[in-house]
């Protein structure tokens, strides 16, 4: 819910304040109009989904960069962008009272193209089925902001209860208020769950072993450094992937000497990412992983350039370095971030900076497409738009640096914290595993930990134990615990 208020303060900041000459939508309008889309694909509502939250995840946050580019001044174009989504059956209200996810989803994949929000707004609602008969008065009030407005004008709209009667959709907000009131409390939910995990995890067992026999066999024999997974999926499916693999490595060996000291990640398509692993796209078949190994030497010329630009970045900005995090959002490939990287060199090339070689040493920052203005991450590090001005940049460095060394420092104790009382648990606790997702925070980890410890819960014994955002028994015996379960 947190991430979808964000974001439609986001929308709608950038909406009322710029207001494109050609057809438009008013911020309030915009927002509303996908609202219905939003509740439909929100990350939320697929709490015990977690493939299918994570790719909404990822896909609403390009969505949502894709949106801030149509309202930058001046911004008359955007690179096609193809997303895919989840989307609820959101259109049964015979049953309020029915959980949230037994009327199914589906998938939806689209191609977004148009170069204002309007035509957007309607491709993406087309796109996902969902209705458009409130875009009808939309399109009129978008053709008349064709007149130059004296003033902005932005006054929110909240929807009436009578739109969801209308339309047959059910209230977001009643079904979020349903969901918390019936969210139990860790004990009761343990002794209701605990079985199905310990029988599900038992089952499991076999492919387990299988899973890291295979793993260290491959990397053994083909001098890999690791084997990753870009998403979570189920130990039977990490088998299958590597299976498929070491088939390759039987009929061809040859294929794969190309990998030695590379890391593999099992990914939604072949390449090489801007941290230099190779992905393999696990629709693909052995034909297409085979011409990916066959060209590698090309990817490693091209991640060396990239190192050689992070080193001349490096030096223009008094020792900051650039650095890529997997984890914040979509998989950047290796040529994306290379042109990425380019652009920004140019630009401080062009424009000479006073700053001292080593004034910035030990600071990091992250450089986004989708920006306009820099700013630093709670973590410590900078975020920077690749088309900043760079006199604006300079002083905005060297005016954050003491905060960034602060808050990195910060980041830095709480790792330590984090493995200790993570390490801790495992002790106390007897667990066969402890784990997190990429979207909690240490602060919680470390929270959600020390509560453990103090509680000491018995039927954690033994189990794989995740900590989320929700509950949910998972396919192989894991249990995802939310990281402020009730006591």
């Amino acid at each position: 819910l947190s991430l979808l208020l964000n974001m439609e303060r986001v929308f709608r900041k950038h909406v009322a304040t710029h207001l494109v000459q050609q057809r438009t939508l008013s911020g309030a309008d915009a927002v509303n109009a996908l609202r219905p889309f939003y509740f439909a694909v929100h990350p939320d509502f697929f709490g015990q989904y977690p493939r299918e939250r994570e790719v909404n995840e990822n896909s609403l946050k390009r969505l949502n960069g894709y949106l801030d580019n149509l309202q930058k001044p001046g911004s008359h174009s955007v690179q096609p962008m193809k997303l895919t989504f989840y989307v609820r059956d959101t259109r049964d209200s015979s049953d309020v009272q029915a959980d949230l996810l037994t009327s199914g989803f589906r998938s939806v994949s689209f191609t977004l193209h148009t170069n204002d929000i309007l035509s957007t707004v309607m491709n993406v609602l087309k796109s996902c089925s969902l209705p458009i008969e409130h875009m009808s008065g939309l399109k009129a009030s978008a053709e008349a902001s064709e007149r130059p407005p004296e003033a902005p004008f932005y006054r929110p709209i909240k929807w009436d209860k009578s739109y969801y009667t209308f339309t047959g959709f059910r209230d977001p907000e009643q079904e979020l208020q349903q969901a918390r009131r019936v969210e139990p409390v860790l004990s009761l939910w343990l002794r209701n769950n605990e079985p199905e995990a310990t029988k599900k995890q038992k089952v499991s067992l076999p492919r387990r072993e299988e899973l890291i026999r295979l793993k260290k066999e491959l990397c053994h024999k083909f001098y890999l450094a690791d084997i990753r997974w870009q998403r979570s999926w189920g130990v039977a499916h990490r088998c299958c992937q590597l299976q498929s693999l070491s088939r390759l490595s039987q009929q061809n060996p040859e294929a794969l000497i190309n990998l030695q000291g590379h890391t593999i990640v099992f990914a939604d398509q072949s390449g090489m990412n801007a941290s230099g692993h190779v992905m393999l796209g696990t629709m693909d078949v052995h034909h297409q992983w085979t011409k990916l190994f066959e060209q590698l030497s090309s990817y490693r010329s091209l991640l060396q350039q990239t190192e050689w630009l992070k080193e001349r970045i490096s030096l223009l900005l008094g020792g900051t370095q650039v650095i890529h995090m997997e984890r914040l959002g979509p998989v950047q490939l290796i040529a994306e971030h290379y042109s990425t990287l380019s652009t920004f060199h140019k630009s401080l090339v062009s424009r000479r900076l006073r700053l001292h070689p080593r004034s910035l040493q030990g600071l990091t920052m992250l450089l986004e497409n989708d920006r306009s203005n820099p700013s630093l991450h709670e973590m410590g590090h900078f975020i920077v738009p690749t088309n900043c001005d760079p006199p604006k940049l300079q002083v905005f460095l060297q005016s954050q640096a003491p905060e960034a060394r602060l808050r990195t420092q910060r980041k830095n104790q709480l790792q330590v914290e984090e493995d200790a009382v993570v390490k801790l648990c495992l002790q106390n606790l007897s667990l066969r595993s402890l784990s997190k997702e990429p979207s909690v925070s240490s602060s919680q980890m470390i929270l959600c930990c020390k509560r453990l410890v103090e509680q000491r819960f018995p039927l954690m014994q033994g189990l794989h134990i995740c900590v989320s955002h929700f509950y949910s028994v998972m396919q192989d015996g894991d249990l995802c615990v939310p990281w402020d379960w009730k006591n």
